[in-house]
Parts: C-alpha cells; structure tokens; sequence
C-alpha cells in the first residue's frame, strides 16, 4: 500500500508540471456501465433488481445496495447525475451494455449516449451475448452499421469466440468497422487470434481469470502483434445474493482495487477499463453503495445482509460509499501521468 500511495502522491505532483504543456496522445480510461435497470414508476416493473425472485425494493438481486436506492436507467436525472460522478472519477469514456437492435438497452442508448456527451465523456458500447437471436455474421453486420450511425466509434466485444462466427466472419466484420471509422476490441486473453481476426485491441473484463499478474504479458503480446491492450481493473466480485454464485473476489478495503491499477500502470496497458461503474449483480460495481445502514434493509432469508464499503482506503461513512469514485480519480491521474514518472525514472518497475 506504501509503494502504490507513493505512486498516487507523485502523479499529483508531476500533473502540475506537466499541465501547461503540450498534450501528449490522451489515455483513456473506460468503465463498463450497464443501463438495464427499471422499477415501476417509470418502467412498470422492477428490471434486474428482482433477478433471481428478489422483492425489491428493500430485498434486490445485488451483494451491496445503491446509495441512491434502487432507481431507473431511462429516468433523465439518475442519467445526468450518473455520468457526473463518472466524469468527476477522472473516467473519458462509458462503455454502455449492448444486447442487440431493439432491445431496452438499445432503447436506452440514445439517452446514455446524450447525458454522457453533456458531461464531455465519449461513449462506446460493449456488444454482449444476446440469446434473443444468434449473433450471426449478418446480424453483427447489420448491429455495427447501427451503431455507426448513432456516432459510436468504439465497440468491446464480450466473449467473440464463444458463438457462430468464425475467425473469416469476424475479420470481414472488423475490415467493414474499419471501413466505417470503428475501433472492435475482443475481450480475450488470446492475442495471436484476436490479431487473426482483425480486432483492434484485447480487453479482460473479466476479474476472476483475469488478475494483476496476467496484465504485463497480455500487453506485451498484444503490442508485439500491434494490438490495442485495454487490460480491466475492478473492486472485486460478490454474486452471491444475485446468483447463488460462491466465488469471491474479495475488496480488501481497496487493496484488490488498488493491486489491479498498479498492475496496469506496470502493463504499459494502451488504456484502463474498470469493471464496473453499475454491474450491481456481479459486485464489480463503483458507483456509491450504502453504508453499514443498509444491513438493516429487509434481507432474503437463504442469503447473507449486504455488504458496504466501510472501511476501504480508510474510509467511514458516507466517505466511504463515495470511496471507490475517490480512488478511481487518483488512479486516473496516475495512469495519465506514468508516461511522464517512468521518464523520471519514478514508476515503480
């Protein structure tokens, strides 16, 4: 924890040198952002916080409970207020959940897209493994063209080899997103046949295969086959009451948040994708979750009370619900920064 503060302290330090001068190529840094809430008010229903038979809105699908109680991803000012925090966390660009033309998170897209442009945030998508339909050649096809003409000129590609669509298929479709101005990264560890079938980059995503000690070699495979390397950071994972899934990622207030970022800094990563801004099922979320307080909800009777962020980087309270916004601004800087702290010879190696 000493080295990673040292780290953070010198970032601070060396942004003030470097703000007036020449901008170097900028260092994005991307949060995966999921608009596929709703509650009855607005939406007629709960959607997703009741996954699972959870009775919102005290007993919802998720390990941790929202700091600003269950809400809807199409009410305008939960939007707003959202890619505020986003932006304030140093974040440039949302990676908002795809699930196909016509679906409620394509719906909703028009909406994301206009709330983050308002607060100078890029947006691009991540096309996921939509079950409605296969994801066919010709159905990518078709999705890629509409999403180029809502003025989207990144996508992230969940799982690209798991389904119908074989190398030949992904490069004609990757040749004909290059065509439109598109950049397509492949969340995959497998660089060689992401370079085969002409993806810009690799992502991770993932928190559980995908740990700090895998990062430096993605990245250098990726760069030896000039590709993109977007490796993911990410809190943690806690799927329990949303799924029934044993597997955890423990935070250990922020030390496993922290591990990830100084590991991408060391990767000489392209970019820094964070999983998640909102992926509540799954636990990887950063957006402000309530305090101790929220053990006192109603909980489901064959799962545990919700879990907090008290206690990470030393927080308490409502201090510590904002905690992983905090840390995420800092860590930001630094990766800005590293470019300039490895020429002092500063970066931790």
């Amino acid at each position: 924890m000493l080295a990673q503060g040292r780290l953070v302290f010198l970032a601070l330090l060396l942004s003030a040198l470097v703000v007036a001068r020449p901008a170097r190529a900028a260092r994005d840094v991307s949060i995966f952002y999921y608009p596929w809430y709703g509650i009855p008010a607005r939406d007629g229903s709960y959607e997703h916080w009741a996954q699972n038979g959870h009775l919102p809105p005290a007993d919802i699908a998720a390990s941790y409970y929202p700091a600003r109680g269950v809400y809807s991803s199409s009410d305008p000012r939960v939007l707003a207020s959202q890619m505020r925090e986003i932006a304030t966390a140093g974040v440039t660009e949302v990676v908002s959940s795809w699930w196909g033309w016509g679906s409620p998170e394509d719906l909703r897209l028009p909406a994301v897209i206009q709330a983050a442009r308002a607060q100078g945030l890029k947006l691009a998508v991540q096309i996921e493994p939509y079950e409605r339909w296969p994801r066919t050649e010709n159905v990518l096809a078709a999705d890629l063209a509409h999403l180029a003409d809502l003025g989207i000129g990144r996508v992230y590609v969940f799982r690209p080899f798991d389904g119908v669509i074989d190398d030949g298929g992904w490069t004609r479709l990757n040749a004909a997103a290059q065509a439109r101005g598109m950049e397509v990264l492949a969340q995959t560890g497998n660089v060689a046949r992401a370079a085969a079938a002409g993806f810009a980059g690799v992502y991770t995503y993932d928190l559980l295969r995908y740990g700090p000690a895998t990062f430096r070699r993605l990245c250098s495979r990726a760069h030896a086959a000039g590709l993109l390397c977007a490796p993911s950071v990410g809190p943690g994972y806690d799927a329990l009451r949303a799924r029934g899934d044993p597997r955890l990622l423990s935070r250990r207030k922020g030390a496993t948040y922290d591990g990830m970022w100084l590991a991408a800094l060391r990767s000489g990563a392209d970019r820094v994708t964070i999983t998640s801004y909102n992926e509540w099922h799954e636990g990887t979320q950063i957006e402000p979750a309530r305090s101790f307080a929220a053990r006192r909800l109603a909980s489901s009777p064959v799962v545990p009370a919700y879990q907090s962020y008290e206690g990470a980087f030393g927080l308490r309270g409502r201090a510590a619900e904002l905690a992983y916004l905090l840390r995420t601004r800092l860590w930001a800087l630094a990766y800005r920064a590293s470019a300039s702290l490895r020429a002092f010879g500063l970066l931790i190696p």
